[in-house]
């Protein structure tokens, strides 16, 4: 194949560009934000599931102290009826039942106030954990937020010189011919790299200085000649400084 000198050596431009294509690509896969926020996001649900746990805790006991606070209400109602029914009863039988029956709704309240005094204690002691719990999800969440943001604003700086390199890119292979950018966009999808400059006799694409049979072939190829690089299979472009 051959290609006008002036775009084989714009093939370098090319390759520039979409070598720093690649990495503000690999830049923003692997910002620092994204591995700590993988791992908040597993934090935080872990303790999104402590947090709902607790606070079942907290409905549950809050129910039972609802029931157990609904059974003294009906407890003392009856107390008070019997109470009353004492008062104006002259029956001696149905004063020794009335007076049974209040000792042993003495005794129920008594046993409802300490179930009552106990759910209350328990109550205290679950609004200390999901107060702990509340706190660490806050802690959690606030620092997703501020590496959210710092992710954010690193994505948009690289996504920004992405547009502008990406622009530059375009206009440079606007310039190059189809068969020769063609070739280019093979070799780079093939082997990484598809153009690299040849510099006293060393390939920037392998690094490795070429053999003499290969430089002599190299040297009696013109000008326009498009060569490729033996090691690394890029377009090698000859300039001033490739020492043939």
């Amino acid at each position: 194949m051959k290609a006008p000198v002036s775009e084989q050596r714009s093939l370098l431009d090319l390759q520039a560009a979409d070598t720093r294509l690649s990495q503000l690509g690999h830049q923003a896969k692997t910002l620092p934000e994204l591995k700590r926020l993988a791992e908040l996001k597993d934090q935080i649900g872990t303790v999104s599931h402590r947090l709902s746990s607790v606070r079942g805790e907290l409905e549950d006991a809050e129910l039972e102290i609802s029931r157990v606070e609904s059974d003294v209400a009906v407890v003392t109602t009856r107390m008070e009826r019997d109470r009353t029914r004492l008062q104006t009863s002259t029956s001696t039988k149905d004063i020794q039942g009335l007076e049974h029956e209040i000792a042993s709704l003495l005794k129920r309240r008594s046993d409802l106030e300490d179930i009552e005094l106990a759910v209350m204690e328990r109550i205290d002691e679950i609004n200390a954990r999901l107060a702990v719990v509340t706190e660490e999800m806050g802690a959690l969440t606030a620092e997703q937020d501020e590496l959210r943001t710092h992710r954010d604003g690193s994505l948009l700086t690289l996504d920004s010189e992405r547009k502008g390199v990406q622009l530059n890119r375009d206009l440079i292979a606007g310039a190059i011919g189809d068969e020769l950018l063609a070739l280019y966009d093979r070799q780079r999808a093939r082997y990484g790299i598809g153009a690299a400059l040849l510099t006293r006799g060393v390939s920037m694409g392998s690094n490795v200085k070429l053999h003499e049979s290969d430089l002599a072939r190299i040297r009696l190829a013109a000008p326009d000649d498009v060569v490729l690089d033996p090691d690394s299979s890029c377009i090698l472009v000859r300039t001033e400084e490739s020492g043939l």
